[in-house]
């Protein structure tokens, strides 16, 4: 824990997310007292950096309909310079200007995010369900905070992104909203904002009207029949948090002004979890 409430922000990679608009309202929060660490992904980012390299991105779809980055060895190249090189500096930099002195780290740093590589994944192809090998993707397994912690503790916003490093002491990309979930547990954060391309959970993604005030997934299993791409991942990441002890978890729009404040504020969507006797019912 720090000696101030802490927020663990999840800047999404949506090319529509305003992450100078997030810079500015974490700066905010944080001279009025509130100790906030920064994760970033930066979707946008590697799409634009992979064509540019000519390296062919692929999504893959799990049987629980939960999609994820193929991560072949070029991709991962890419996932690397785009965050570390691209998305974290500015950001980084941004804050820096608006005077919330930070530091951009990622897993690798001091060994702050373990993960397990996935050798195999299963993916849903034409309706069939392959097994997709040669995959630098890895499940988070351990979370060492320390180096955040002593950061927070010194007044710095930790700006964190992927990579972990795995079981053989090589970088493998992970979910950005998983490390959210992840350091928040292990930070014994007060509540998790994750900003997206979206006014929250909707219950027809065509429909931004049609967003959900709170949303309550399942304890395990599949997140349930209004979650599907990107946003069941922010799903089962919300749970993972929640599983973790943190108290609050939202999942709201970071294309508006004020998105942290107005998330902390009730906008966007809350996230619940059923416990696992009342699922069983």
């Amino acid at each position: 824990m720090t000696t101030r409430p802490l927020t663990v922000v999840k800047c999404g990679g949506n090319p529509t997310v305003d992450a100078a608009g997030i810079c500015a309202d974490v700066a905010r929060l944080v001279r009025a007292g509130r100790s906030v660490l920064l994760v970033h992904g930066g979707s946008g980012e590697i799409a634009r950096l992979a064509g540019r390299l000519g390296v062919p991105q692929r999504t893959l779809v799990a049987p629980d309909n939960v999609s994820t980055r193929y991560t072949d060895p070029a991709t991962l190249e890419v996932v690397i310079l785009a965050l570390a090189g691209g998305v974290k500096p500015r950001i980084v930099a941004e804050l820096s200007r608006l005077g919330a002195p930070s530091v951009g780290l990622t897993g690798l740093d001091g060994g702050m995010l373990r993960a397990r590589r996935k050798s195999a994944i299963r993916s849903v192809v034409d309706g069939r369900t392959t097994v997709v090998r040669d995959n630098f993707s890895g499940r988070l397994s351990e979370v060492r905070p320390e180096l955040a912690r002593t950061l927070l503790r010194s007044g710095f916003v930790p700006v964190v992104s992927p990579p972990a490093i795995d079981e053989h002491d090589r970088p493998v990309n992970v979910d950005a909203d998983r490390v959210a979930a992840a350091l928040a547990a292990a930070l014994g954060a007060d509540q998790v904002v994750l900003l997206t391309g979206a006014p929250g959970v909707l219950a027809d993604p065509a429909d931004e009207s049609s967003v959900l005030g709170t949303y309550e997934v399942p304890a395990t299993g599949a997140p349930g029949r209004f979650a599907s791409g990107g946003m069941a991942l922010k799903l089962v990441a919300a749970r993972e948090a929640l599983a973790g002890g943190v108290a609050s978890v939202r999942i709201a729009d970071g294309r508006v002004p004020d998105p942290v404040s107005r998330a902390l504020a009730g906008s966007g969507t809350t996230v619940t979890m059923t416990c696992e006797g009342e699922e069983s019912r």
